[in-house]
């Protein structure tokens, strides 16, 4: 159980994170944010992010092997890269419609994969 609410919470915190580093490339086409200055943008991002982190911090909390998770503290951060580019490749393609993906961006997510799975091999 404290497995699946960690990967969820990262999820969730990685989704905040992708909005708040790549969003402002994409709110830019609203008039009205066009207008900010960068200030501002870094501004707005700051605020986006501070959710990335009411997620993040559980999450590492709950899934630490040291406070009765099932993580250890390597295992959580691939983990968590992981779900960064799973997270990442969705936000493109939903959003940014003129991204495509190519066979060797699948083959580089796989052995991100093997990854995941080397790290938990005994």
């Amino acid at each position: 159980m404290k497995a699946l609410l960690t990967i969820a919470l990262l999820v969730v915190s990685n989704s905040f994170m992708i909005i708040a580093w790549y969003g402002h490339l994409k709110f830019a086409e609203w008039k009205w944010f066009s207008k900010l200055g960068l200030i501002s943008i870094i501004l707005i991002s700051w605020g986006i992010a501070l959710f990335e982190y009411a997620f993040q911090v559980p999450a590492n909390r709950i899934g630490f092997k040291e406070n009765g998770g099932p993580f250890t503290l390597i295992q959580l951060k691939v983990i968590q890269e992981v779900i960064t580019l799973i997270v990442f490749a969705v936000f493109t393609l939903l959003v940014f419609k003129t991204e495509t993906f190519r066979i060797n961006h699948l083959i580089s997510f796989s052995l991100l994969i093997l990854a995941v799975y080397f790290m938990f091999k005994k």
